[in-house]
């Protein structure tokens, strides 16, 4: 359910119109290079430390949950997976993503501010809560080595 005057995510992509945040595509993150070689091990290391602690930074469990699950899936399964979930994918590596934030309570309040603060609303913003994945997260490094 969106907010009076919103767009379903699927009709500006299904009937031609622009398309918003929420349809880009996913791809794969281009490569990168840690800053020293570092095993496998250490990476899921990384990677665990990371998944453990984010959703103390903020936003959605479910939404960083399923960021987890798309990271760790092929690019076609990633997309299904953050448009169902409701991510809007700011960056297609998936390093930054928004929530959609549209409930029922945001658009009272949009409304409320809009019919009593016309010229106010102009400035106003309210957007999801924000999510960075590191790239370590979402593909290897090119200088990984092997686990002794």
């Amino acid at each position: 359910m969106g907010c009076v005057g919103s767009t379903p995510k699927g009709a500006a992509a299904a009937g031609g119109g622009k398309t918003g945040e929420a349809t880009k595509k996913v791809r794969k993150p281009k490569p990168w290079k840690h800053p020293q070689p570092i095993t496998i091990g250490q990476l899921r290391q990384m990677r665990d430390e990371f998944w453990d602690t984010a959703p103390h930074y903020g936003g959605q469990k479910e939404i960083w949950d399923a960021l987890r699950v798309a990271a760790e899936s092929e690019v076609a399964l990633a997309q299904i997976i953050v448009e169902s979930a409701g991510v809007i994918v700011s960056n297609a590596d998936l390093t930054l993503c928004y929530d959609e934030r549209g409930s029922i309570l945001d658009c009272v309040i949009v409304f409320i501010l809009s019919t009593v603060f016309k010229s106010f609303m102009r400035a106003i913003n309210i957007s999801g809560a924000k999510y960075e994945l590191p790239k370590y997260v979402l593909s290897e490094p090119t200088n990984l080595v092997q686990d002794s």
